[in-house]
């Protein structure tokens, strides 16, 4: 298959190599016309740290797969799936999948890596929509197998049944957004920990290093190999009946104090911001985000090392 990649940036060049990795041939364009050279020259030096990782085969031959395209048009030609990662507004997405649409074959699925925007707001315009869901990874793909699919009332069925096949072909884990909703599932669970975390934080419970440390070494531990759900099935004698009723007064008495809480004030960024800062400054956050994907390899060579033996 031919996949478009449109926006080259850290998800695009991301997913490049993720769909390169499934034997597919990749074009790459952005509206940078510099932006898909920098791609491809992060790709070449991430493809060996994955081999060396045992996360991929031969490097070579998947990054061979990857090139730019000479402008939109030749990056539709022939394409069997469009997958967008422009910037997140609705507005500029809305514009270009309206020109995509005129010039990518009939069939070609048209997807968005969006965050958050549902994809009635994004594609609901197109003559086309039913060939249109959104499929949003987390940062970076080409390290964390997870993607949501989500359609709208308009998606075919057929189209959601090609995306699942398409990413789990490529190694994904992709999970099915049953209905449309702002910031679909991973966000709404990242976003409503970020929400306590700033109230804990502002309200001077937790300073930003401890709140940190507390999902570093506590949660996270856990979160690694196992979800909230299956969490707590082992967390009471009598498995997920039991934990709710031992704790569900709890659970509900804090829910509910959460929502009763007042906003985070609008100054947590900056106090979020000097305490980051403080340890690490600005110019070494790309040094720490090569070193956070250098870390999430050797964590995913040990998950799939572990789901083999188990």
């Amino acid at each position: 298959m031919k996949t478009a990649i449109l926006g080259s940036g850290l998800i695009g060049r991301s997913w490049a190599m993720v769909f390169a990795r499934g034997g597919h041939e990749v074009v790459l364009w952005d509206q940078d016309d510099a932006q898909p050279g920098r791609a491809l020259a992060h790709i070449a030096r991430t493809l060996p740290e994955m081999a060396a990782a045992g996360l991929i085969g031969d490097p070579e031959a998947i990054g061979s797969r990857i090139h730019s395209a000479a402008g939109l048009a030749d990056a539709l030609s022939g394409a069997d799936l469009v997958q967008e990662s422009i910037v997140e507004q609705a507005a500029p997405k809305q514009r270009l999948f309206a020109e995509v649409e005129t010039l990518a074959p009939p069939d070609a699925l048209f997807s968005s890596s969006t965050s958050a925007i549902m994809p009635s707001i994004i594609f609901g315009a197109l003559a086309s929509r039913a060939r249109c869901l959104v499929a949003h990874p987390l940062n970076p793909p080409h390290l964390a197998p997870i993607v949501e699919l989500c359609g709208a009332d308009f998606t075919a069925p057929a189209t959601l049944s090609r995306a699942q096949a398409f990413m789990a072909g490529c190694g994904m884990t992709p999970i099915t957004v049953r209905r449309e909703i702002e910031g679909f599932i991973l966000n709404r669970l990242q976003l409503a920990l970020l929400n306590e975390a700033f109230r804990l934080i502002a309200d001077g419970y937790v300073s930003p290093d401890d709140l940190d440390k507390t999902v570093t070494e506590g949660l996270a531990l856990r979160w690694s190999f196992m979800g909230p759900i299956e969490t707590i099935d082992l967390n009471a004698p009598g498995g997920v009946a039991d934990y709710v009723a031992r704790y569900g007064p709890t659970i509900r008495r804090i829910g509910d104090s959460q929502a009763a809480a007042a906003p985070w004030p609008d100054t947590i960024a900056a106090t979020l911001d000097a305490a980051r800062r403080a340890r690490l400054p600005l110019d070494r956050l790309g040094e720490a985000t090569a070193r956070r994907d250098r870390r999430m390899m050797a964590l995913a060579a040990h998950k799939r090392a572990e789901d083999k033996t188990s």
